[in-house]
């Protein structure tokens, strides 16, 4: 028995190192080689001035600076031959964002003849009307019916206000986070039937409204995050699931105020039945409301192969930034209070520029085509791809694979022992997120290119699925993951100026960018130019698949 263990063992090893063997190694041609040596330092140094000087104003979004950037890449991809693929024809998807604006003065609670202060013991998160009622508690609010959740066994809410447990931050209809143990890939089937959200179970069994018990690290931080819940809020109107979410008056609570509301009950917050209070409460919530706008820029180079050419390699990079907002963590050094955001990420925006000029350079169109986005909002929760992949102006499962580029242009200097800049990369080395976690043919591509071209110094210690900083989740790469595209990011390392008035032009290493630029280039063609696209042969890991 043993023998035949060993004899097919060492079939097993033969049969892999052959397979090895017989993987053509990745050759740059001579073509492409001189192509992307249209990206240049000098080039990437002349844009990113532009796009991350003070007349931009930090580009926030939405902004006038935004804007102005959005306009400007419009115009060279226009002078260069791109096919527009944004709304009618132009290079622009526009986005509608609901901006409310919370009146402190219309939101009052009480609870049980208790009076609270906006503010300082409960936020309005939505809703426009006054309502009172029978309290009953109801847990996370989730209904799973494959996993055998239903918040509202053995209660009644219908007239009543529910009262939930909060995990994490309130977001849109999932006011209390995913319950442990369930996935996003659990959600199946049709909504309201097989699964409904907290605000979608409430609003069927005929609640009046939701107050949410904020999570130990929320009701920590309640000072933190006050003045940022009391400017109310800003969100793209479409990515809502439903113009309803808004209308059932919703308020989020303080520590202090759910202890309150489960004194002499028989249960707390962390119970895991639901039960009716013995209290009643009275709510009144309101905002003014209006509309801006915003976009994220799409183009197309359409491919020279007559049918490959309907697939697409996505090349993209967020274009804004954080403007001189102190809400957003930019706080004035020396007097100056504008965060230009030179690499973050306007080295990502210049350098999928820089590629699309050198692109319509080439003498020779990639036998697929490559869809450009520059995407908004994704300082504000990935705005721009998700609502991108949501909403798509092309045909995106024709996209084979999605090359994010987000902070490519700082290094570390020799001699340099801030601890801010402990982790960031050197001049021939970035850190690349996800090449393999989807698809080990694109992770092969990716390797491959670079060991051909340039060898920079590729550090994955990142894409470990329990990463504390959880960089997978922090940019626009990780809409097209979720979409079922496979995906890799470019990524320098949290540095000392990352979100503040010294991320600056001048501290640049465009030597650096050009390199790496180049090579994600070259990348983009090989993926552009291989008989086959990338083959899905892995899950993405349960931790990576929500924010």
């Amino acid at each position: 028995m043993k023998r035949n263990i060993n004899a097919l063992l060492l079939v097993a090893a033969f049969a892999v190192q052959s397979a090895f063997a017989q993987a053509p190694a990745i050759k740059i041609s001579p073509d492409a080689k001189k192509t992307v040596e249209g990206v240049t330092a000098k080039q990437l140094s002349d844009y990113l001035y532009f796009v991350a000087s003070d007349e931009m104003e930090g580009r926030n979004t939405p902004s006038r600076g935004l804007d102005t950037t959005a306009k400007f890449i419009a115009m060279n991809l226009s002078r260069w031959g791109f096919k527009p693929a944004g709304d009618n024809g132009t290079y622009f998807q526009k986005i509608a964002l609901t901006s409310q604006a919370t009146d402190p003065a219309n939101n009052t609670l009480s609870i049980g003849g208790t009076a609270y202060k906006f503010g300082d013991d409960f936020f309005r998160m939505s809703g426009n009307s006054s309502v009172n009622g029978p309290l009953v508690f109801a847990g996370n609010g989730w209904m799973i019916k494959s996993k055998g959740i239903d918040a509202y066994k053995g209660v009644d809410v219908k007239d009543k206000i529910v009262v939930l447990a909060g995990k994490g931050f309130p977001r849109g209809s999932n006011l209390t986070g995913l319950p442990d143990g369930v996935t996003q890939k659990d959600l199946t089937g049709t909504k309201g039937v097989d699964y409904a959200d907290p605000v979608t179970y409430a609003r069927q069994h005929g609640a009046k409204a939701i107050i949410i018990i904020a999570s130990p690290q929320l009701a920590q931080a309640w000072g933190q995050i006050k003045n940022f819940l009391t400017r109310g809020n800003l969100y793209p109107e479409k990515l809502l699931e439903s113009s309803n979410d808004a209308e059932m008056p919703t308020v989020l609570v303080s520590g202090p105020v759910g202890e309150a509301l489960f004194s002499g009950e028989s249960g707390n917050a962390a119970s895991t039945s639901s039960f009716e209070i013995k209290k009643e409460a009275a709510i009144t919530t309101g905002s003014r409301s209006e509309t801006k706008w915003t976009q994220n820029v799409v183009a197309i180079w359409e491919g020279g192969d007559p049918t490959l050419k309907n697939e697409m390699v996505a090349i993209g990079a967020h274009y804004d930034h954080v403007g001189n907002s102190p809400e957003t963590g930019c706080r004035p050094v020396n007097g100056d209070s504008l965060c230009n955001g030179a690499d973050d990420d306007g080295s990502g925006t210049v350098s999928v520029l820089s590629i699309a000029e050198a692109l319509a350079k080439a003498p020779k169109r990639p036998r697929r085509s490559i869809l450009f986005v520059w995407h908004c909002g994704e300082e504000k929760g990935l705005w721009g791809s998700e609502y991108f992949n949501k909403f798509p102006t092309v045909d995106i499962k024709n996209v084979i694979a999605q090359l994010n580029i987000d902070m490519i242009g700082r290094s570390k200097p020799a001699g340099d022992t801030d601890p801010k800049d402990k982790e960031l990369s050197g001049p021939n080395g970035i850190y690349v997120i996800g090449k393999d976690m989807m698809s080990s043919g694109l992770g092969a591509v990716v390797d491959g290119t670079n060991k051909a071209y340039l060898n920079l110094d590729y550090d994955t210690r990142y894409d470990d699925p329990k990463d504390p900083n959880r960089f997978f989740f922090r940019s626009d790469h990780f809409n097209y993951a979720l979409n079922g595209i496979p995906i890799t990011f470019w990524f320098d390392g949290v540095h000392v100026d990352y979100h503040q008035p010294g991320d600056e032009p001048q501290k640049i290493d465009y030597a650096k960018m050009e390199k790496v630029a180049r090579t994600i280039m070259l990348t983009m063609l090989q993926l552009a130019d291989n008989k086959d696209r990338p083959k899905i042969d892995k899950q993405l890991p349960p931790e990576l698949s929500q924010r």
